[in-house]
């Protein structure tokens, strides 16, 4: 089986230290066929005010060359961004973006919107069920926004929130009542060409994507990337297998991997 994990982060990001070269190792020995590096870029910090610094392509490009030729052979190593907040600064991002070497983009969202306190959903303290679904509310019409535009190849941790409002915050909500929402949101990404990622969570939340995962299939999206959000090496392919086999199970033919930001559709 050809496996892969299409979301990680390295010393680039500002929440890793880690080495490109440890987490390539770390893929290698995992018995991962394919890695793509994606450290962060949000168009936004983490209390929402705009970033101002561009896109730093020198860095990354230094990083990824001599360790995609190092693993020749034994790893297929593949450029990439997770680009944050793309649907409010449509311009800055496509600006971003203009790399002739990247070969994938996540579309992701962080940070609640400038209207509803702009923070990152991380540092929001989730202190009751309606706390929760009010920010729910604002993430998902900001996907809604997200979805259909050019900005991204895949749909990055739709259901981030939950990983501090449930997780680690231990408040009871669901996804339940955005059903028809994230509906909507999946049909506009499946008919624009677009992916969805199935994030493991370092292997924490493999079971709870099959929800998701299945509106998608229902709307006719059969685009799916996996990636285990690893930002240490340790955390590099943890729940891969586990995603394949969930794939395989809810129907879908294919994992996804991406050339010079064209699908690349893996038999599963």
């Amino acid at each position: 089986m050809y496996y892969t994990d299409y979301h990680t982060h390295t010393r680039l990001s500002p929440d890793s230290s880690a080495p490109l070269s440890a987490m390539a190792e770390a893929a290698a020995a995992a018995g991962l066929s394919e890695l793509c590096v994606t450290d962060h870029y949000d168009l936004v910090d983490i209390h929402g005010a705009p970033n101002g610094e561009p896109l730093d392509w020198a860095a990354a490009l230094e990083q990824w060359e001599p360790v995609r030729d190092a693993f020749r052979g034994r790893l297929s190593l593949k450029l990439g961004v997770e680009l944050g907040s793309a649907p409010f600064y449509p311009e800055e991002a496509a600006r971003a973006l203009d790399c002739p070497a990247v070969d994938f983009v996540i579309g992701s969202l962080h940070n609640l919107t400038a209207r509803a306190g702009g923070s990152d959903f991380y540092y929001v303290d989730y202190r009751s069920p309606a706390d929760c679904y009010a920010a729910l509310d604002d993430y998902f019409a900001s996907m809604a926004r997200l979805a259909p535009l050019p900005l991204y190849d895949s749909l990055g941790h739709i259901i981030y929130p939950l990983r501090y409002m449930t997780m680690r915050d231990g408040q009871p909500v669901s996804l339940d009542r955005y059903t028809e929402q994230l509906r909507a949101i999946l049909r506009d990404a499946a008919e624009t060409g677009h992916a969805v990622e199935l994030n493991t969570y370092n292997g924490r939340t493999v079971a709870d994507w099959a929800p998701v995962l299945r509106l998608y299939r229902e709307v006719g999206g059969e685009l799916v990337t996996v990636g285990s959000d690893a930002h240490v090496p340790g955390n590099v392919a943890q729940g891969v297998r586990e995603a394949y086999d969930l794939l395989s199970a809810l129907g879908f033919r294919y994992v996804t991997t991406y050339e010079k930001r064209q699908p690349r559709p893996l038999p599963l």
